[in-house]
């Protein structure tokens, strides 16, 4: 036992001299018993590297160096491990929303002209007109199916507008750099139950809005603020408009079932 403790004093005599021949002029290096971590062993590889760096360019420092000093160096060279996430833009949730159907009812439809819509099939188009006696069975009733979207953007309730008895839809698409009504033929009902949004059938979608009793706007889903409207004159297209033209946006319409 004496043996081996002599051993030991040797050892560590000669390693603190070993190491004291290389410091710096003012600097003693204690050997510490105490285990260390394998971090703690790096930095203080990594700082008295940078030490002997330092003897080799600059003169010795004095003796008033000081232990917050060395603390300083071993922080700067510190190993750090840093974490890198890779960040992808998300597409925006309104793009993967859906309308999902949620009803279907026929409604009788007139402007604040009380001129009701008018079927006119060799023209693909719907007339405003005031309908005398004899006359009121030229009038088209509407389907309106009625919509839930998973990530509402407005408070209006979106609707599709369907002519009874027809497979005829009305929509909104652009034609001449302008946003026009049209009427389009679409056969069965499977594409009814559900719309994504940011597709082409959005065309078909209307905000219809409530503004008083039985008064409603309906505005495009696909080219916001442009709505359904009817013209001053008699017997002329349904068509769209912007807030700012002389036509009638505003709608009575009235449950039939």
């Amino acid at each position: 036992m004496e043996f081996e403790s002599q051993c030991s004093l040797m050892t560590s005599t000669s390693m603190s001299e070993r190491w004291t021949s290389r410091m710096p002029q003012g600097l003693d290096l204690e050997i510490s018993q105490h285990p260390l971590t394998m971090k703690s062993v790096v930095n203080l590889i990594i700082a008295m590297e940078r030490l002997k760096d330092t003897t080799k360019s600059e003169s010795p420092m004095s003796s008033e160096f000081r232990d917050e000093d060395l603390l300083n160096i071993m922080l700067e060279s510190a190993v750090e491990e840093e974490f890198v996430f890779e960040v992808t833009a998300a597409p925006p949730a309104e793009r993967h929303s859906k309308f999902n159907k949620t009803g279907e009812h026929e409604y009788r439809i007139t402007d604040t002209q009380k001129r009701n819509w008018v079927l006119v099939k060799d023209a693909m188009e719907l007339h405003a007109l005031m309908l005398q006696g004899g006359s009121s069975h030229r009038q088209v009733n509407l389907n309106m199916c009625t919509y839930v979207n998973t990530a509402p953007s407005t408070d209006a309730r979106p609707v599709i507008l369907g002519i009874r008895g027809t497979d005829l839809y009305l929509s909104c698409s652009e034609e001449n750099g302008r946003p026009t009504l049209h009427l389009e033929e679409v056969q069965g009902k499977e594409w009814l139950r559900s719309i994504s949004k940011g597709t082409d059938m959005v065309r078909f979608l209307f905000y219809k809005r409530d503004s008083g009793l039985d008064i409603s706007t309906f505005m495009s889903a696909h080219f916001p603020g442009w709505y359904i409207s009817t013209a001053q004159e008699d017997d002329r297209p349904v068509d769209m408009c912007q807030q700012t033209a002389r036509r009638y946006r505003n709608f009575t319409i009235q449950r039939q079932n």
